[in-house]
């Protein structure tokens, strides 16, 4: 990569490991091991490049680093690498038998991330004294706010499972705080977000991949709801909230469903009326993730709810997220190969 696009790089790349991870996921839910472990290690590699990447960026370019964290569009964007640091570690939970530690580590790790991406960007968005308006300065991409709280509460639930009692109590009440405090934060900023949608002029322009995660914030919530239900039984303090952790799940479910069919009709008007063309962005990932997360969210809150008449849902959803994963995959590619020949062309 140039200095120019290592200046340029987008704080919203890692949701390319977010994607990744939750179509292996959703995988390995219906039996395709092969693909579900060849994303799994193509995802290590892309959160390790990722990683130094955001690193050299930071070193190399301070002012611009932590100058998009004041910036109400890219801000936001610093939360998938909460998001996609957890959904690694929920990978090697679930895909890499007794590698539990290298969960737990990336657990500490994108807490941390999460805890100085809050209050570094909250605080900047409260303290700057140039502010754009709402239509200017909000998007779907806000919601990466709430996709990272409870992807630590997927991972944290994961974890549980096999904590011994000790770490189960604290995990599971960790989990449980994430996926309240995330659920309550979709309820803020969906509302600006819907009052922005319906009441200030709309364009193509506006409409960014990232607005999937509308539903995909949903989507997550619904997993991280299921997988409490899952360890209620050898946990007190979730067996006694077991009809509010399944009455919540199913809210969280039916409103990420709820949203599919407009996004749909949306991206109709956008890319068939409008005429809009198809570019590749690391946005992209953005409608990538919130497909791979319904079908496994879907497919665990069916089994832990013992829902039978859904089950075509997931793997739906499963062939539309590896479609749109192929997709992005190949406009990644494409992009990484026009950047090599301009390198040889200049040099």
């Amino acid at each position: 990569m140039n200095e120019a696009g290592l200046e340029d790089l987008s704080p919203s790349y890692f949701a390319l490991v977010m994607a990744t991870g939750i179509v292996s996921l959703a995988a390995h839910q219906h039996g395709l091991e092969i693909v579900a472990h060849a994303l799994f290690w193509f995802n290590v590699l892309a959160w390790a490049v990722l990683l130094w990447l955001n690193v050299l960026r930071m070193l190399r370019y301070p002012r611009r680093f932590f100058g998009d964290m004041f910036d109400h569009l890219r801000g936001p964007g610093f939360f998938s690498s909460v998001a996609g640091t957890a959904v690694l570690g929920a990978q090697y939970v679930i895909l890499v038998g007794g590698n539990d530690s290298i969960a737990f580590a990336l657990l500490v790790l994108a807490l941390l991330l999460w805890v100085g991406l809050t209050y570094t960007i909250f605080a900047a968005f409260t303290i700057k004294e140039v502010k754009p308006t709402l239509d200017k300065g909000i998007s779907g991409g806000w919601l990466l706010a709430v996709v990272a709280p409870q992807s630590l509460a997927v991972l944290g639930a994961l974890l549980a499972a096999h904590a011994p009692p000790h770490w189960r109590l604290v995990l599971n009440f960790f989990a449980l705080s994430m996926w309240l405090w995330g659920g309550m934060l979709y309820i803020w900023m969906m509302s600006l977000i819907f009052y922005r949608y319906t009441f200030f002029h709309f364009t193509a322009d506006d409409l960014t991949p990232p607005y999937w995660i509308n539903m995909g914030a949903m989507a997550i919530s619904t997993l991280a709801g299921s997988l409490l239900i899952v360890n209620a039984p050898g946990a007190p303090l979730l067996q006694s909230l077991v009809p509010f952790l399944k009455g919540f799940t199913v809210f969280y479910w039916v409103t990420g469903s709820w949203w599919v069919p407009l996004l749909l009709v949306l991206e109709v008007w956008d890319y068939v009326y409008k005429h809009t063309p198809l570019n590749y962005s690391p946005l992209n990932w953005g409608a990538v993730f919130p497909l791979g997360m319904y079908s496994v969210s879907t497919d665990e809150m069916l089994r832990v709810l013992s829902i039978d008449f859904l089950d075509f849902l997931p793997r739906v959803f499963l062939y539309l997220a590896l479609v749109t994963w192929a997709a992005a995959c190949v406009g990644l590619a494409h992009q990484l190969l026009r950047w090599v020949r301009d390198r040889r062309r200049y040099h």
